[in-house]
């Protein structure tokens, strides 16, 4: 099971860029922007240790009325989209509900990241796309109607039955995909986005989630704590107090 920190975000689509040697890199932009904690799940109370993470902002209207208390008790607001991230007890000290992540707090560029989608929807297709049949192939001999066909599936007498499990036609497309060890080319720090080298599944504005490489050993950043104004005051008057002092 993978616990390595990671984000939420959509994706924006794919393009490329020239490298400093001349080189040209294919990478896939996705933008994590306004990816806030809006809670933590511990092992005392809940059996796991996990980050909840929300993305966007969903209108008041469309909230339910026990959800809007549990965000409100949480002091934050109401996301369109919550996915929870597995993550070790001590990694999750780092986290506190509220705090808005940052991509360039996490990773950083050369790291190997996993990324899980959900791949197009295809709708009901053919063995020829389904699964890269080559087709009949043939136009002699009479044959009509079958260049497209997944030929035959029966057997003899013996089992006399269709074995399970068949390549044939179907539900295609519509998945929940990950693509493993995807090499982070750059990341734009200002507008929050990240780009990955290849491709990622789902179409453009899809949601997905952006997660330390489960095969690689590597360590990984930790978002900046976020101060409280009581604590900013406390430190404000310690650092007058401080002065004074040294005055006297």
């Amino acid at each position: 099971m993978n616990t390595n920190p990671g984000i939420i975000g959509t994706k924006l689509g794919s393009t490329q860029f020239f490298e400093d040697n001349g080189n040209v890199m294919r990478v896939t932009a996705i933008h994590a922007g306004s990816c806030v904690v809006v809670g933590k799940r511990s092992v005392e109370k809940d059996g796991y240790s996990a980050l909840c993470l929300g993305l966007g902002e969903r209108r008041e209207k469309k909230v339910a009325k026990a959800q809007k208390t549990i965000f409100e008790a949480a002091g934050v607001k109401a996301p369109q989209v919550i996915r929870e991230i597995r993550l070790s007890e001590t990694e999750l000290e780092h986290y506190s509900v509220g705090q808005e992540l940052s991509v360039a707090d996490i990773f950083k560029e050369g790291q190997f990241v996993d990324v899980v989608g959900t791949s197009k929807g295809r709708g009901f297709s053919g063995v020829m796309k389904r699964h890269g049949f080559s087709g009949a192939a043939t136009d002699t001999h009479g044959t009509h109607e079958y260049r497209r066909h997944g030929g035959s599936i029966g057997m003899n007498m013996t089992p006399g039955r269709t074995f399970k499990n068949q390549r044939m036609p179907g539900q295609y497309g519509n998945t929940r995909v990950t693509l493993l060890n995807l090499r982070i080319a750059k990341i734009l720090a200002d507008e929050n986005v990240v780009m990955v080298e290849g491709a990622v599944p789902g179409p453009r504005n899809g949601l997905v989630t952006v997660r330390g490489a489960v095969k690689k050993k590597q360590a990984f950043g930790h978002p900046q704590p976020a101060q409280s104004a009581q604590a900013e005051a406390a430190g404000s008057e310690g650092d007058s107090d401080a002065s004074a002092a040294e005055q006297a």
